[in-house]
């Protein structure tokens, strides 16, 4: 397993953003149903905002889109949904950029590798588990216990280095 690579990329080939959409609704159902969790009808809206924009959105940006809608939460109301949505693998928390992207495996694991373009926003997602055993390696030699094993790397995708 050490060299299996899992890509989740807006950077490589045709996208097709309406289908990921409906696809990322359809499996949080069945991982909600899945884990025993609910889906409240705030936080599938937050999910589906979330996805909506394909690129990181933070959380006043997610209240402001909820109150667009016609909806009234409170801030903390809107952070609770957040929150859910992360411990349920649903979405995940950019802590470099404080903001927030649809998970498209959410029952895969979840030691990633996150890849932000710094001019255009997209963020490609990539499980590798090569990547993922030499961090969890590195922690072990020094007697530490990982909790949170992620790594975002900022730079240029493919399409921003050409322009």
């Amino acid at each position: 397993m050490a060299n299996s690579k899992q890509v989740i990329s807006p950077f490589l080939g045709d996208h097709d953003h309406s289908h990921c959409e409906s696809q990322a609704l359809e499996t949080a159902l069945q991982e909600c149903e899945r884990k025993g969790l609910r889906l409240t009808k705030l936080r599938q809206q937050v999910l589906e905002i979330i996805w909506a924009q394909h690129n990181p959105i933070g959380a006043y940006d997610v209240l402001q889109k909820l109150q667009a809608q016609g909806h009234k939460p409170a801030p903390p109301t809107a952070y609770r949904a957040l929150e859910f949505l992360v411990d349920a693998k649903l979405i995940h928390r950019i802590e470099s950029l404080n903001a927030y992207i649809g998970c498209p495996a959410p029952g895969a694991n979840h030691q990633c590798q996150f890849y932000i373009c710094t001019q255009c926003g997209h963020i490609a997602e990539l499980n590798n588990a090569a990547v993922s055993d030499a961090l969890n390696a590195g922690a072990n030699d020094l007697g530490f216990k990982a909790q949170q094993p992620v790594i975002e790397v900022h730079g240029l995708c493919r399409d921003c280095q050409q322009t």
